[in-house]
């Protein structure tokens, strides 16, 4: 069976972007709470940044689960789980994390009005380093790319 290869375009571009966005809100996210709290533009860049780091993991996950034959996926929680069940990532971290990912994903593009400024501040206190687990398991398959069943062009 010929399965395309892994494309570094579609690929680095998004983890770069990530990493953008994390180091965005890592600032946000190191100013006083109260300021956090109370800052409308904090509150708004750190729902856009998240946002984007969100979408740039399913979009990579995408991007893999397409060069995996049968591995289609059509949600983004099915496309956390798939990337367990094909051992890109963790099982675990699939259900748990990325999946609660793929949620709050969902949240950010259609209930954002729902989000409460100490919701997001907490995240950015707990959360990011999720985000950098996924990207070092990206990385993995990239420059392992044979362990995993791939080519990377």
């Amino acid at each position: 069976m010929n399965i395309p290869p892994l494309r570094r375009e579609a690929v680095m571009p998004r983890i770069d972007g990530i990493t953008r966005n994390i180091k965005r809100l890592r600032e946000f996210g190191a100013r006083p709470r109260e300021e956090f709290l109370k800052n409308e533009d904090l509150f708004d860049l750190s729902q856009h940044h998240l946002r984007l780091a969100l979408e740039g993991i399913f979009h990579i996950a995408s991007h893999i689960l397409s060069r995996i034959p049968g591995a289609r996926a059509t949600g983004y929680r099915e496309i956390a789980i798939a990337l367990g069940t094909h051992g890109i990532v963790d099982m675990a971290f699939a259900e748990d994390t990325l999946a609660k990912m793929a949620g709050y994903r969902t949240r950010l593009t259609h209930f954002y009005h729902e989000i409460t400024p100490e919701e997001l501040y907490s995240i950015i206190q707990n959360n990011l380093d999720d985000i950098g687990k996924f990207l070092r398991s990206i990385k993995e398959v990239l420059e392992n790319s044979e362990k995993y069943g791939f080519t990377v062009e």
